[in-house]
């Protein structure tokens, strides 16, 4: 179970990294030229927030682990990146449609289970 949960918590790093580091270095204006028709804009400022979070979630993930500190941030980390993902269903349904939901349903339920396997079923000791 920790070789699965550590294979998940690299991976959705990474996604976090990919999705986050965007949203910092980008301006709106030119985050929504790739955004699908109809996707819903937000302010700059909250588009940064969020990637923050993202990029801060990522490293909570990985690096309490790696370093042996502090390691009950993990589920934590796991749980802040599970609600910002619901907020992306939910945003995503409103905008596009179902179909668009779909990845980030399934990233936020992996998200979920790192939570709860390093909660409970696996914890970093």
């Amino acid at each position: 179970m920790n070789i699965l949960l550590w294979i998940i918590q690299i991976v959705l790093a990474l996604l976090f990294l990919f999705a986050g580091v965007p949203k910092l270095i980008f301006s709106v204006d030119e985050l929504m030229k790739n955004a699908p028709p109809g996707a819903i804009s937000f302010p700059d400022f909250f588009l940064k927030f969020i990637g923050v979070c993202e990029i801060l979630g990522a490293l909570g993930l990985i690096l309490p682990g790696l370093f042996r500190k502090k390691q009950e941030l993990t589920p934590l980390a796991a749980l802040g990146l599970f609600i910002i993902m619901v907020g992306a269903v939910v945003v995503s349904i409103m905008g596009t449609g179902v179909s668009t939901a779909i990845v980030p349903f399934i990233v936020a339920l992996l998200c979920a289970f790192v939570a709860y396997g390093r909660w409970k079923l696996s914890p970093l000791r």
